[in-house]
């Protein structure tokens, strides 16, 4: 049967080094691990969108409010969906499941450690966040920009943080740019409203300013996922960006940044 077990992703994630048994504990308790087996004892066996819609709407009870549904392509050719990520993880499956729900199937660029979760793996293309990106990783990016279909990219590769302005995206990287150029697809903007704890940020905060380079706070995100518990979430959907846009007039990072405040005006 399906489950999550924390201790074999460790020693898998650690390659043979000891992870003390008080740190895998902790980590079994805010991954809610023993939460999660429980949901996959009754809905383990479905994978892809509908196991998607059952985790959102019955294992967390969350909904999302779509505005701005008529900005989506009309057409089949394959686009690129853009979005802020202040959840670092509940949000990309929301919005997967809300394109899904719309006739968008979008491949979703994540951090490799959700191909862990093996019914929803078929959605996603996992980029590694902490070492060098593998040969096989690297060949399933550029099938996935070869192919037919639709893309959810977070430009920012990491979840928002708590900024003078509010809760914010760090700096977009411009390769979605690149991307969007190469592969001729529009971009489609996207803001998603939302925001984890205070715990979540004041982590992040300390984290930065004791100069620890390592996200720790990437942790809790599964934890962050659960305090979600019951939540409604607005997602908003800009006009679509024609690729031709991106010319030489700004250089990449500019014109990502163009995105960026398109995407936080909706």
């Amino acid at each position: 049967m399906l489950h999550v077990n924390v201790r074999e992703v460790l020693e898998q994630k650690a390659k043979g080094r000891h992870v003390p048994d008080f740190v895998v504990r902790y980590l079994e308790r805010i991954v809610h691990q023993d939460e999660m087996n429980e949901f996959l004892r009754t809905y383990g066996e479905e994978t892809d969108y509908d196991f998607l819609r059952d985790y959102i709407h019955v294992g967390l009870q969350c909904d999302a409010e779509i505005k701005g549904i008529e900005n989506l392509p009309a057409t089949s050719d394959p686009v690129l969906f853009v979005s802020n990520h202040p959840l670092g993880g509940l949000d990309g499956m929301i919005i997967a499941l809300m394109l899904h729900d719309h006739g968008r199937d979008a491949k979703v660029i994540v951090n490799d450690i959700l191909m862990y979760l093996t019914p929803i793996a078929n959605l996603f293309v996992p980029v590694n966040k902490v070492g060098s990106q593998s040969r096989q990783y690297a060949e399933r990016m550029r099938q996935m920009w070869e192919s037919g279909t639709d893309v959810l990219s977070f430009p920012a590769g990491a979840c928002s943080r708590k900024q003078k302005g509010g809760i914010r995206d760090l700096e977009w990287k411009k390769s979605f740019i690149r991307n969007a150029v190469q592969y001729r697809r529009n971009i489609v903007p996207l803001r998603f409203e939302g925001e984890n704890s205070r715990f979540f940020y004041n982590l992040a905060w300390w984290r930065k300013l004791l100069g620890i380079k390592l996200n720790i706070e990437m942790l809790y995100l599964a934890d962050e996922m659960y305090k979600a518990k019951g939540k409604h979430f607005i997602v908003h959907v800009g006009k679509p960006i024609p690729y031709t846009t991106f010319d030489n007039s700004r250089t990449p990072q500019e014109w990502a940044e163009y995105v960026k405040q398109i995407t936080y005006s909706l």
